[in-house]
């Protein structure tokens, strides 16, 4: 039997869509854990894996919190509050959990996958004191594996929630139900997914409904039901498959008028995150040259900048990219007045 969850008007007018870093991240991480070539994801794969395993964030916390299959403790997937919080809002709310949630969801938890780690003992015994250290992990790896890559992520989520709120506008909240996910159905006021295995209730799921993308999720929904939330429904996002597919800059020659011909090759060649030494030897630009243009480049919000370890990873920015697009654009149009 299909889990149903009757809507009201009232549930349908808090129907929303966020962006959740930590749903990317969560994903992100049990992709990793697979230890497979994924056809979209394997560049992606190929780049983060060693720098994970480097941080040694393949085997701590989050290793032990996120298997690679089934549940996953709830509370790292803090209801969003607005349509794009920040990390930093989501790990507020992660650090904030009342310890007996913590304790029932790692009960759930061994209940799935057997006996907690030692880790997990130890934030059973005193979640107060080690959400912290849960929630500095995540930053870490969020550094190393995400955040390099959150302009070009972001990108393809708010192209998918803007395709959606389209949908919305122009034919209702029933056929944007009816056709997100395979597995799910509308009718009648009814939404039905078959997949789920427990119930799905007002009286245990909150109002409204939460739709969350996710470029990492697999062909599945994940749910997450956890009162006084909205409940959560994850899949994944339209256009995942072009990701990470590299981005042409023929805008180069107009932007270098302006910014120079060197800080405008470094932007070009951050189409995937790298280091100074990364670019040095890329371009044959000096280290120390490298260094100095993606301080002003940074100061002009056009590259990010991550901690890896010893190492720095910069990743041009979406003000960058629109500054490149924008450039393309005028070429053409000069090109082609008509």
């Amino acid at each position: 039997m299909p889990a149903e969850l009757e809507f009201s008007a009232e549930d349908l007018a808090q129907l929303r869509f966020a962006v959740s870093p930590m749903w990317q991240l969560g994903t992100g991480f049990r992709l990793l854990r697979t230890g497979a070539a994924h056809p979209v994801h394997r560049s992606w794969l190929d780049q983060v894996r060693p720098r994970v395993a480097a941080a040694g964030l393949d085997a701590g916390w989050l290793a032990e919190l996120v298997p690679a299959t089934g549940y996953c403790p709830d509370f790292l997937n803090p209801a969003p509050a607005g349509p794009a919080p920040a990390l930093v809002e989501e790990l507020d709310r992660i650090r904030a959990t009342p310890a007996a949630v913590v304790r029932r969801e790692l009960d759930h938890l061994a209940h799935h996958h057997g006996r907690l780690g030692p880790r997990l003992r130890t934030l059973y015994a005193d979640p107060g004191a080690r959400l912290a250290r849960v929630a500095e992990e995540i930053e870490a790896f969020w550094e190393v594996a995400i955040g390099p890559y959150w302009a070009r992520i972001r990108a393809v989520l708010d192209a998918d929630v803007f395709h959606r709120a389209r949908q919305v506008a122009e034919y209702g909240p029933g056929r944007l139900l009816n056709e997100l996910h395979p597995a799910m159905s509308w009718a009648q006021g009814t939404l039905r997914l078959v997949r789920r295995r427990h119930t799905l209730e007002r009286g245990t799921a909150g109002q409204g409904l939460l739709l969350i993308p996710s470029v990492f999720k697999g062909p599945g929904l994940s749910t997450r039901v956890s009162l006084p939330d909205p409940p959560q429904l994850a899949y994944r996002a339209r256009g995942t498959g072009t990701l990470w597919e590299r981005r042409p800059v023929r805008g180069g020659e107009a932007v270098a008028a302006v910014l120079g011909r060197s800080r405008t090759r470094l932007l070009t060649e951050l189409d995937s995150p790298a280091s100074t030494t990364d670019l040095a030897r890329r371009t044959g630009i000096s280290a120390a040259a490298v260094s100095q243009h993606l301080i002003a480049l940074r100061s002009a919000g056009l590259v990010s900048a991550h901690r890896a370890g010893r190492s720095v990873l910069y990743a041009r920015t979406a003000v960058a990219d629109s500054v490149l697009a924008a450039a393309d654009s005028a070429l053409h149009a000069a090109a082609d007045p008509a």
